[in-house]
């Protein structure tokens, strides 16, 4: 089915995520306005500058005048307050969605401030981005060849589900369905397990180096090198983001943590045990589904 442009589009936090997806639609033809919604009067002003919104306010009932389409790209701890805030100023045909990395804080919050709008609320989560924030972070192809996962509520109709996807597929990504319990799980162990991991490792390293330096924070630091980089990237992503994350997924995320101590336990005692043939195998093993992974991800 072939969807109309979206007349105006509303962006309520325009920074890498919702930056990105407003620049992508610009590009594929299917936006005439963009309306950018923001706690930063500066980011707001660079995003005006940089062409990624055509105007910026601060009152939801002029933003969401006329609106077809309402993207929330905030904090998912924000989720909540914003809703009760557009509530009563929803029209009838507007469609919503979000881009939270957690789902069913985000359907309860829906399901507590929307009404009867509920069913126009498609919740989603595309499984991109960068280290980098704001609206200078933003670029068009930041979802090309990415997933990105609907958790459609049985109060949705169809074609609304429809429309969510299809905007997404002009960005370039590749769009599935799944419950939204199925989601958190799924990415507690794929996404909120890692970046736990790299910021703890991170602050291992650091309070390591203040430790045999006598307070200097970058002694080690100073001679790490790929691995170390590679590993803890993602610790440049926002914190406020992922504290917010990390709580609102905590019952998944506490299972996960859980089972890769038990990992974690098995190496110390093949270390302990001297037991290289066992430490081989599970690197060769590691290996081989990383490769198989790489191997996926060029064919996409």
């Amino acid at each position: 089915m072939a969807f109309p442009a979206i007349s105006k589009l509303v962006v309520v936090g325009v920074g890498l995520i919702g930056g990105s997806f407003a620049l992508a639609l610009r590009r594929a033809g299917l936006v005439d306005r963009v309306v950018g919604m923001g706690r930063s009067p500066e980011n707001m002003q660079r995003a005006l500058e940089l062409g990624i919104i055509d105007e910026q306010t601060s009152d939801f009932a002029a933003a969401l005048s006329g609106a077809d389409f309402v993207l929330l790209a905030i904090p998912v701890k924000q989720t909540a307050g914003v809703m009760q805030q557009m509530a009563p100023h929803l029209k009838a045909h507007t469609i919503i969605s979000d881009v939270g990395s957690t789902k069913q804080n985000v359907v309860h919050a829906a399901r507590a401030n929307l009404g009867k709008r509920i069913e126009r609320f498609i919740p989603a989560h595309p499984i991109a981005g960068t280290e980098f924030n704001g609206a200078e972070a933003a670029f068009p192809d930041l979802f090309q060849d990415k997933p990105v996962i609907l958790t459609p509520l049985q109060e949705n109709d169809q074609q609304i589900v429809d429309r969510v996807a299809d905007l997404w597929q002009h960005c370039g990504a590749s769009v599935s369905s799944m419950l939204p319990e199925q989601h958190d799980q799924l990415l507690a162990a794929i996404s909120h397990l890692p970046h736990m991991l790299a910021f703890s490792l991170m602050q291992h390293i650091h309070t390591l180096s203040q430790t045999l330096s006598e307070g200097d924070p970058l002694a080690l630091l100073r001679f790490a090198g790929s691995s170390l980089n590679d590993m803890t990237r993602i610790t440049a992503s926002s914190p406020e983001m992922w504290r917010d994350i990390c709580l609102e997924n905590r019952a998944a995320l506490l299972a996960q943590i859980e089972t890769y101590q038990q990992e974690l336990f098995g190496l110390q005692q093949m270390l302990a045990d001297h037991d290289g043939e066992s430490l081989e195998k599970l690197f060769a093993e590691a290996r081989a589904i990383r490769q198989a992974w790489s191997a996926f991800r060029n064919q996409s």
